[in-house]
């Protein structure tokens, strides 16, 4: 493997500030040095599922993650090969026709729930952070996007939520903080915690 990028794992439950931290590390370092991955582009195609059947799936499951594309496609990155990301579509769950071409930089990120949950890709990472957030606000946060950016109605929101994003939140993605190198609390706020994580990404670089 060609170290010509450094990886970082940025997991944690919905909510709970992940990509707003992911954002922030872009501004400091820029387009050219760094890119932003989602767990969310890995969902498996659903093509083959009717709309009531895509409905029905448990998307806070490792099952509901390609996992062998992932893994393969950070794998290219990392050895300085561009590769072509789905893109999924959260109101169809189901991936669209194009592919987003994304270009090996000098630090690569990947957010998402169960990025550290996953061992093949924590084997990839330099960094793997967990942002650490109190149930009720991710929960709120959560209502507020999927009604707003997503069009859901506020009782499909709560319903999924206590039927298996929490759930799952306890079962697999709470657990995978055990592998963490930093834990950020309170999310995105935690400026002090965000420093660390700057620092020791110029440590590296």
């Amino acid at each position: 493997m060609g170290n010509s990028s450094i990886l970082i794992g940025i997991a944690g439950g919905t909510g709970s500030g992940k990509t707003s931290i992911a954002n922030y590390l872009l501004k400091q370092f820029g387009n050219d040095e760094l890119i932003v991955i989602e767990q969310d582009s890995y969902y498996k195609d659903n093509s083959n599922l009717s709309m009531d059947e895509r409905n029905q799936q448990n998307f806070d499951h490792p099952e509901a993650i390609d996992i062998q594309l992932f893994n393969k496609q950070l794998e290219s990155l990392l050895d300085g090969k561009p590769v072509k990301i789905p893109i999924y579509d959260f109101s169809n769950h189901n991936r669209i026709e194009q592919l987003q071409l994304v270009k090996p930089t000098k630090i690569i990120i990947v957010e998402g729930i169960l990025t550290l949950y996953f061992e093949s890709l924590r084997k990839l990472m330099d960094i793997k952070v967990f942002v650490d957030v109190p149930d009720k606000i991710r929960f709120k946060r959560r209502l507020s996007r999927d009604i707003k950016k997503r069009g859901r109605t506020l009782m499909s929101v709560t319903n999924q939520y206590e039927s298996t994003v929490s759930p799952m939140y306890k079962q697999f993605v709470e657990p995978s903080k055990d592998f963490a190198d930093i834990i950020i609390t309170g999310g995105a706020k935690n400026k002090e915690a965000i420093d660390t994580l700057i620092n020791n990404i110029n440590v590296l670089l």
